[in-house]
């Protein structure tokens, strides 16, 4: 379900976004998991601190192409 999900969601942002076609080109949109959770049961610091220690530094984040 999430794959669907946010492979229609990345198509759609494409398709607005063209800009982000180059940005991304080769790599894939969204990162391969995903978190869900009910937000009753979480406090925004506890949100913060995931997002803060999930995701990896990305090497090519300062990649650039120039024309």
């Amino acid at each position: 379900m999430m794959r669907h999900i946010k492979g229609r969601s990345s198509s759609k942002l494409f398709e607005e976004f063209p800009e982000l076609k180059k940005r991304y080109w080769g790599r894939h949109f969204w990162a391969r998991g995903y978190f869900c959770v009910t937000v009753g049961e979480m406090t925004e610091e506890m949100i913060q601190e995931y997002l803060d220690h999930h995701f990896e530094p990305d090497p090519a984040r300062d990649f650039r192409v120039e024309p």
